[in-house]
């Protein structure tokens, strides 16, 4: 059993440095997910390997999602804080490599050390806010944790292009070291939490089922219809395989003494809705990350900066949003406060579909501020009901089965909306018209003439084309973002209006 020190006032002013150092090892962990994206260049200049470069993103994904439960369970068995310890030293040790890495596949590999930190930091950053602060604070602070991984969709991809063009691309993993020793020091000094030792079984087998199944649907996810068609054997294997991996473990769980992801957590209204919640979010913070910044450039022709910006505004409507909520579900509850939340969401979905090619860049900002300020109501309070009904020995599971729930779903949203982007380019760019053909690429990397400020080789006809095509796929994007809008608030409506603490024999 986990338990945090309280030292009245005293252990009140040391939350704050706490909470500090949570938030920047959050940070650090959130960059790493898209630092990388605006250095691909440098790398694969320097390493070779440009067929190769996308498993830079996917296998950090992959092996963060996979190994989320397993830190939530070893931390209510050894305890917060040593786990969270062992997530900064792997992270900042795959970090290290990542910098000296002499070739593609070994920076890949180095990725998913760095992943396998992450799974640990992003669980234990949340279970310890809901360790140290009231029900009433804690949606104001987990908003600020929530922010960060806006901030970061910002942040990260700037300082990748920062340190490639004034540096080095190895600079955008040195730079973890001196700001994870920092964080790792203060909660050395300032977290303080004092654990029951008893006897535990730990479910070896479930653990390695969920690795493997996990690891096998969102690679099938990730690389269908990239690296081979949707429909061909080595997709149908990979696919078929995870199921039947899944279907294991959902067997050995229900005869484990201590599952490493009780079933329990399915099967209560509260925490139903809430995990389905984690996975309307995580569609929804990769689609706005990923495809706000190329409407803003591709279609309506911005910069980068620009494009940014107009994306920051969801980091802005999150924490003012999430800070009001405490005040508002302590009067009218969890489940109602989320739904207002939810129907903001929906509503800056739709005016995510409103826009048109010549929007102003504000209402692209506009639409994101709503859609944020719907997350910071909705995310915020269901975090806080789910860890409410269970008591601090279970917090753990039930925070980091959430956090997997919500990678899951930015790892199935990557998937459908790259392959709904992907068909609907792939379409355009199959019969361009003859005017622009000679100046189109022959397949999607079409789109990179009209990024980044280029202008398809002064070819007005050809950019003309070319913005089309990306306005069409990020409106379809678009639409499926409402899409998964509407199905977070059906999400929503299983919880119950009251919670209760569950009881367990």
């Amino acid at each position: 059993m986990t338990t945090v020190t309280s030292e009245g006032v005293g252990f009140r002013s040391k939350r704050g440095p706490v909470l500090a150092a949570i938030m920047l090892c959050t940070g650090l962990v959130a960059i790493d997910s898209t630092i990388i994206a605006t250095a691909v260049p440098s790398v694969v200049s320097d390493l070779g390997g440009f067929s190769q470069f996308p498993w830079l993103f996917s296998i950090y994904l992959l092996t963060q999602a996979v190994t989320v439960p397993l830190y939530g369970k070893f931390a209510d068995i050894f305890g917060r804080k040593p786990v969270m310890f062992f997530g900064i030293a792997v992270f900042l040790l795959g970090s290290v490599l990542c910098g000296l890495a002499w070739s593609m596949p070994a920076l890949i590999i180095f990725r998913a050390l760095q992943g396998i930190g992450a799974g640990a930091v992003q669980p234990m950053s949340i279970t310890m806010v809901g360790d140290l602060y009231s029900v009433e604070e804690r949606a104001r602070v987990q908003g600020y944790v929530a922010s960060v991984w806006g901030a970061a969709s910002v942040i990260g991809p700037t300082l990748g292009g920062l340190f490639s063009e004034y540096a080095s691309w190895r600079w955008i993993f040195f730079i973890n070291l001196p700001l994870g020793g920092i964080a790792a020091l203060v909660l050395a000094r300032r977290f303080k939490e004092q654990v029951t030792r008893s006897s535990h079984k730990i479910d070896y087998v479930g653990a390695t089922l969920l690795t493997g199944s996990s690891s096998l649907i969102i690679l099938g996810l990730l690389e269908g219809g990239v690296a081979w068609s949707w429909g061909s054997v080595p997709s149908l294997l990979i696919l078929a395989a995870g199921v039947v991996l899944a279907v294991a473990f959902v067997l050995v769980e229900r005869r484990a003494a201590e599952p490493i992801l009780p079933l329990w957590v399915f099967r209560q209204r509260t925490l139903t809705g809430g995990n389905l919640v984690g996975l309307s979010v995580g569609a929804l913070m990769i689609g706005l990350s990923s495809y706000v910044p190329t409407y803003a450039e591709g279609v309506l022709g911005t910069g980068a900066l620009v494009a940014g910006f107009a994306l920051a505004a969801l980091t802005i409507g999150w924490p003012i949003a999430a800070t009001l909520s405490g005040r508002i579900y302590m009067r009218i509850g969890f489940r109602d406060t989320a739904l207002i939340g939810s129907g903001l969401i929906v509503v800056g979905a739709i005016l995510c579909v409103l826009l048109t090619q010549r929007a102003p860049i504000w209402a692209v900002a506009g639409a994101c501020f709503v859609v944020g300020a719907g997350l910071g109501l909705a995310s915020s309070p269901t975090m806080v009901a789910i860890q409410s009904v269970v008591g601090w020995e279970r917090r753990g599971v039930v925070t980091a089965t959430n956090m997997f729930c919500r990678s899951i779903g930015s790892a199935v949203g990557a998937a459908v909306f790259g392959a709904i982007s992907n068909a609907t380019l792939a379409g355009h760019f199959a019969h361009p018209p003859a005017a622009v053909a000679a100046s189109l690429p022959d397949s999607v990397d079409a789109t990179s003439l009209v990024l980044g400020g280029q202008d398809a080789g002064g070819n007005p006809a050809a950019a003309s084309f070319i913005r089309t095509a990306l306005y069409d796929a990020t409106h379809n994007i678009f639409l499926a973002l409402l899409l998964v809008a509407v199905l977070g608030v059906g999400a929503m409506l299983l919880m119950p209006r009251r919670t209760e603490q569950l009881t367990f024999d």
